[in-house]
């Protein structure tokens, strides 16, 4: 029995936000004084470290939940299956459902209970769950998925990530322009078809690393300070991604006895293109080789980071053909690699 994803599905915001739409942001330093130069040179600073031009932001009507359940629709149909014989739903997110204006994360009831409530889904025995994992949360759900049909206690799951960060970012902060909105999703089921999951590696870096990524105050100290927002040590978080992510992939590979000639694409976390740049490079050092010319497919650009939602959404955007000069075909190998806040890392090698 192998265990395979078989249908897919993302929703990409209608809303388009340029980096120069940022030009009127009032940024600031994390001790409350102003930058020492204009927005346009934070811009273009910005677009050179990260690789962003524009990111995509949910309309005011939209949270979550809303747009998991829309990617969700879309994986059902593309599998062809009938929803009411799902076994689980899990739904990686970070911060629930941020209404428009909010100062309060709405998880009551769980998001995964409101995209089945939206799926119509009348079998009881269809669990449905969230998962706190940060960015890495989609890619932990399929492992978890992997692991009960493995275990048979199911046949078929769906497999959400889905993140509205718009809702959650401090506007005064420069790290604010990194940071998007979408989801992805899939159906991960037990398949008599060739190839599916070949290994997982999963770790948890928490004795110093924990709080690399965290809620805290607006840069603006005139704000109220039981409002938080978003934050990051970035250049801790880079350098922890560039010594741990590699290896994880590499540990992975390993496990999987696929040799690192076989793998035809990478989809990493689109966190930041120079970071994602240097795993990339770190990770094919260690084979002694330099990354082929188009392995890692990037959607950073225009997409932003959208946190849970950049794997699956990269994922489906190439399985649909819809990503430029990007491609997957039946029998390709791939390697799945995430990283983000808790400090947690994971990869899977997946062969379509």
């Amino acid at each position: 029995m192998n265990i395979k994803i078989t249908g897919s599905g993302s929703y990409i915001p209608t809303e388009v936000v340029s980096n120069i739409d940022f030009a009127q942001h009032t940024f600031l330093n994390d001790d409350g004084t102003p930058f020492p130069y204009p927005n346009d040179v934070v811009a273009q600073k910005f677009l050179e470290i990260t690789g962003i031009h524009e990111r995509r932001y949910v309309t005011d009507d939209l949270c979550t939940s809303d747009i998991a359940l829309i990617a969700a629709e879309k994986a059902i149909e593309d599998a062809k299956i009938d929803r009411e014989t799902l076994d689980y739903i899990i739904l990686a997110h970070n911060f629930g459902d941020v209404k428009k204006g909010a100062i309060q994360s709405d998880i009551l009831p769980s998001l995964a209970t409101r995209v089945k409530h939206g799926l119509k889904i009348k079998n009881p025995k269809c669990v449905a769950y969230d998962i706190l994992f940060g960015c890495p949360g989609w890619v932990e759900g399929v492992i978890q998925a992997y692991a009960f049909i493995k275990a048979g206690m199911a046949k078929k799951c769906l497999v959400i990530g889905a993140e509205t960060l718009s809702r959650v970012v401090d506007l005064h902060d420069r790290d604010s322009m990194i940071y998007s909105d979408g989801a992805g999703a899939t159906i991960v089921e037990a398949s008599d078809d060739e190839g599916g999951i070949l290994a997982h590696e999963t770790a948890s870096f928490t004795y110093d690393e924990a709080y690399y990524l965290f809620f805290g105050n607006s840069f603006n100290k005139d704000h109220d300070p039981d409002v938080r927002y978003i934050k990051m040590h970035g250049r801790k978080i880079y350098e922890f991604a560039l010594s741990n992510v590699p290896k994880a992939m590499a540990s992975c590979l390993e496990k999987s006895g696929v040799p690192i000639e076989k793998v035809k694409k990478v989809l990493i976390h689109q966190a930041n293109e120079k970071m994602d740049e240097a795993i990339i490079h770190r990770f094919f050092k260690q084979y002694k080789q330099s990354p082929p010319e188009g392995i890692m497919p990037m959607s950073i650009h225009k997409l932003g980071n959208s946190s849970v939602a950049t794997v699956p959404t990269l994922f489906d955007l190439m399985m649909k053909g819809k990503l430029e000069n990007q491609e997957l075909s039946k029998g390709d190998v791939i390697i799945f690699a995430s990283v983000g806040s808790g400090m947690n890392i994971n990869a899977m090698v997946y062969k379509i």
